[in-house]
C-alpha cells in the first residue's frame, strides 16, 4: 500500500513530460459546431413558445424557465448549441490545463485505494462537456494501470445533450461507439476506449448501474434550475418571469402573495432559516434531489462523489446570470441564445447529503484543493521539458493563473466530496497482545482523502 502511495505522490513523474505541449488545452486544434441562421430562428422559437406559455397559464418560476430554456427538447440551449471552449460562451477548467483532468485521475485513483481496492470501478461523470475531464482521468489510470492491477473499469456518462454525447464519443472512443438501438433504452450510446474500456451514456443518474463508483461533477449543479425567492414585507415570496405588453420577457416587479411553486415546500425551505439574514435566497431542489441520490449510492454501494463548481456557502444572494461568448447576458433576453447559470449553495448540498448518513468534505476552493493535489509539482515537470519553447512555457503559466489565481477560479472554485462515514474511520483494531508484553495498541489511521489534505507520503 505504501508503494503505492509513494507512486500517486511521485505522479508527475510517473506520467512524463511527454504530454507537456497540452499545458493549455483551450490552445488546441478541436472540433467546433458552428452556428447558422437556423439557431437564430430556434432563439426566436423558444421565445415566442415562453409567451404564449405564459399567457395561457400565468407567470412561471425561475426554475420552469432555466429548464425550459436549457433542455427544452426541441429549442434548448444545451440541445441546439456548441457551448464549450474559446468558439463557444464559457471555457471550463479540463480545457484550460490538461493538469486539471489529471489530478482528478489521481484523486480517483486515491479514493479507489482508501476504500480498499474493490475489485470493480465505476467512473460516473455528470455532464461531461467534450469529455475533456474523463479522457485526462483515464490516460492517468492508464499511466497507473501497475497500481490498478486486474481492476473492471468502466465509464458512464450522464448528458441530455445528443450533440454533446456524439463529440465525447468522438474523443474518449473515436469509432468505436454506436447509439441504442431504441430511444427509450436507458443507454442510448455505448462503446469503447481504444484500451478496452466500456463507455456507456445516459440521461439521468437513476439508470446509471449500481456499484461501487467515483461520481465527477463538475460545472454540473450551477446548470440546474434554481427558484429565486425575496423577503416582502408580507414574508417570502417566490420571483417570477412574466411578459409585458410588447411580449418581452421581465420580472414580476410586485409578485402576488405566491408562497412557493416547489412540490413539496417543506422540504426545499429548510433554506429559510429563523435567522436567515438575507433578503434574496436561491434554492436548487434539483440538486438537492441529485446529492441524496448520490449519498444514498455511497451509504449502500461504498464510493466518493467529488462536486466542483462556482459557489457560495450559504453568503450569497442574487447570482443567477448568462453568459454568452465569455461575456455577461442578460437572462431574459434572447433565450436560448445564451448558458443560465447560478452559483451553487454548498451549505444546502451539505445539508441534503447529511441527511442521508454521509461524510461531507468542503468546500475548499479550487486553488487549495489543486495545491493539495500537487498541481505545483506537475507544472515544474512540465516548465522544464520546454525551457526552450517560450510559447509553450507561456501558455502553460497562463493556464496555471487561470487555475489557481485568486482573481479567476482559484478562489471562485470550491470543491466537496461525499464519503461514505467508514472512509474517515481508523481500520478495526488487531487483537490486544499477551499479557505481560509492552506493545502499544494502536489503530492505524486511516488514508488521508486527496485533496482535502495534502498527499505527501514518506
Amino acid at each position: 500500500m505504501m508503494i503505492a502511495l509513494r507512486r500517486l505522490h511521485g505522479l508527475s513523474r510517473a506520467l512524463g513530460s511527454s504530454s507537456s505541449l497540452r499545458g493549455c488545452r483551450a490552445a488546441q486544434h478541436v472540433m467546433y459546431l458552428s452556428s447558422s441562421p437556423e439557431d437564430s430562428k430556434t432563439h426566436a422559437r423558444m421565445l415566442r413558445h415562453l409567451v404564449t406559455k405564459i399567457k395561457s397559464t400565468g407567470p412561471i418560476s425561475v426554475a420552469e424557465y432555466m429548464r425550459e430554456v436549457l433542455t427544452n427538447p426541441v429549442t434548448g440551449y444545451y440541445v441546439n448549441n456548441d457551448m464549450l471552449g474559446p468558439d463557444g460562451d464559457f471555457i471550463t477548467s479540463p480545457e484550460i490545463s490538461q493538469v486539471f483532468g489529471e489530478l482528478l485521475g489521481v484523486w480517483c485513483v486515491s479514493e479507489w485505494m482508501g476504500a480498499g481496492r474493490p475489485g470493480s470501478l465505476q467512473l460516473v461523470e455528470f455532464g461531461p462537456g467534450r469529455g475533456s475531464l474523463m479522457n485526462d482521468v483515464l490516460r492517468v489510470l492508464g499511466q497507473l494501470r501497475s497500481a490498478l492491477g486486474g481492476t473492471e473499469v468502466s465509464v458512464h456518462l450522464v448528458e441530455v445533450s445528443p450533440r454533446l454525447s456524439q463529440v465525447q464519443a468522438g474523443l474518449l472512443t473515436g469509432e468505436r461507439s454506436r447509439p441504442a438501438a431504441s430511444e427509450d433504452q436507458a443507454v442510448y450510446r455505448h462503446g469503447t476506449t481504444p484500451a478496452g474500456v466500456p463507455v456507456s451514456w445516459y440521461r439521468q443518474l437513476d439508470d446509471v448501474p449500481r456499484g461501487f463508483s467515483l461520481f465527477l461533477a463538475h460545472e454540473f449543479f450551477d446548470a440546474l434550475p434554481v427558484h429565486k425567492f425575496q423577503r416582502t414585507p408580507r414574508g417570502w415570496r417566490e420571483v417570477m418571469v412574466d411578459v409585458d405588453p410588447e411580449d418581452q420577457l421581465r420580472y414580476l416587479s410586485h409578485p402576488p402573495p405566491i408562497l412557493c411553486t416547489i412540490p413539496d415546500v417543506h422540504q426545499w425551505m429548510v433554506v429559510f432559516k429563523v435567522d436567515e439574514r438575507r433578503d434574496h435566497v436561491e434554492v436548487c431542489p434539483g440538486g438537492g434531489v441529485i446529492v441524496q441520490q448520490l449519498a444514498n449510492r455511497i451509504a449502500e454501494d461504498g464510493g466518493a462523489a467529488l462536486i466542483a463548481d462556482y459557489g457560495h456557502d450559504g453568503t450569497k444572494t442574487d447570482t443567477f446570470r448568462g453568459f454568452k461568448g465569455h461575456r455577461l447576458h442578460p437572462v431574459l433576453e434572447a433565450p436560448g441564445s445564451a448558458d443560465l447559470t447560478a452559483d451553487v449553495d454548498f451549505s444546502y448540498l451539505r445539508k441534503m447529503a447529511a441527511r442521508r448518513g454521509v461524510a461531507c468534505l468542503g468546500p475548499l476552493p479550487q486553488r487549495d484543493f489543486l495545491r493539495n493535489m500537487g498541481v505545483d509539482t506537475r507544472m515544474q515537470v512540465l516548465l522544464s521539458a520546454c525551457q526552450d519553447d517560450p510559447p509553450a512555457r507561456a501558455q502553460l503559466l497562463h493556464s496555471y493563473e487561470l487555475l489557481t489565481g485568486p482573481a479567476h477560479m482559484g478562489l471562485r472554485f470550491h470543491f466537496l466530496c461525499l464519503l461514505p462515514q467508514s472512509r474517515l474511520a481508523p481500520p478495526p483494531a488487531t487483537p490486544r497482545p499477551p499479557r505481560g508484553l509492552k506493545m502499544e495498541d494502536k489503530r492505524p489511521a486511516p488514508l488521508p482523502v486527496a485533496g482535502f489534505s495534502e498527499l505527501s507520503f514518506s
